[in-house]
């Protein structure tokens, strides 16, 4: 539950979404690093992706001079099955910014940055088992281990930047997102609140409340204690659903112990700030929050899509 309710990291470590078309008919076949990686890379000429030729598989000598600066980089993996991992565009909203060191390992991802130059728009095919143990430290994760043992990696390498000059960057880039996820949000309140209030109706919730910001809300069994302020920290147990009923997350999941999560800072989602200081202490409720003020357009994880309204049903088990 805390991995679901605390706000997704905004930096992390398309070409779906990148508007990335290189192929007329049948794709090129792949250069091989001597480590092991396969690659294609192109550079954009005259409107259109050209492979580039020039890429040396022993390495870039020019890599030797971004060491110390960072690559502003979209990213995308894939299985080999072709289905996505992760996708920066889509579950960030803003480039991830790649600190580029002296290449001390090869056969890598880091050896695979450092083959690109800004401007460049990549493939990069690498076996699973290897590029895991080296880059990520860690076994191969199941999802990955399903497509067979490939990995691949898409890049749009977008700039190179000083350390100072990338955290300028990043900054502006997060606030530009918050701004656009934001005012998406505010479009899709409307029509989220309409589904929420139909959703009441079929179920048969009375008594439904709405607090500022639009999530909505029924006191099941209202409390004697007293309403949480903005900064305590508040004991809870839940379990949250999809409004078709497929549960996500519940603290039954954690041996059915109440999680304790700080409330008015910003460390749940939008949802629980709004609804959880209307409830008296010993309260049980339903929560059902709009899009918006749960994950909007990232969604969360494989359970909860883009987009999604949510319901939690919670008792508020203590006020800290």
């Amino acid at each position: 539950m805390r991995r679901l309710l605390l706000p997704l990291p905004l930096l992390f470590f398309g070409f779906l979404g990148f508007g990335f078309q290189p192929f007329q008919g049948e794709p090129k076949p792949f250069s091989k690093t001597p480590s092991g990686i396969e690659y294609r890379i192109y550079r954009k000429v005259n409107g259109r992706y050209t492979l580039r030729t020039d890429v040396q598989p022993a390495g870039d000598a020019t890599y030797a001079s971004r060491v110390g600066k960072v690559l502003s980089a979209h990213l995308q993996y894939r299985t080999g099955k072709d289905s996505t991992v992760f996708n920066s565009r889509r579950q960030l909203r803003v480039p991830v910014q790649i600190p580029l060191a002296e290449l001390k390992v090869k056969g890598g991802v880091e050896e695979a940055i450092a083959l690109l130059q800004a401007g460049d728009s990549a493939i990069f095919r690498f076996q699973a088992d290897s590029v895991f143990a080296k880059s990520f430290r860690q076994p191969v994760p199941p999802p990955v281990r399903q497509g067979g043992n490939v990995l691949q990696l898409l890049v749009k390498a977008n700039q190179v930047m000083t350390p100072d000059e990338a955290r300028t960057e990043q900054q502006r880039m997060v606030e530009l997102a918050q701004q656009k996820e934001a005012a998406e949000a505010a479009q899709r309140l409307p029509k989220d609140i309409a589904a929420i209030q139909a959703y009441a109706t079929r179920n048969k919730l009375p008594a439904l409340q709405k607090a500022p910001g639009g999530t909505h809300y029924v006191i099941t069994k209202r409390g004697t204690g007293p309403v949480p302020a903005p900064g305590q920290t508040v004991s809870v147990l839940y379990k949250g659903a999809l409004l078709n009923g497929k549960v996500f997350d519940s603290s039954g999941k954690s041996g059915g112990r109440p999680i304790d999560v700080p409330i008015g800072r910003g460390m749940v989602i939008q949802g629980w700030d709004q609804a959880i200081p209307l409830l008296p202490k010993g309260s049980t409720a339903i929560l059902l929050i709009p899009s918006g003020q749960a994950y909007g357009t990232r969604g969360a994880g494989p359970d909860i899509p883009a987009n999604s309204i949510l319901r939690f049903d919670v008792e508020l088990v203590d006020v800290k």
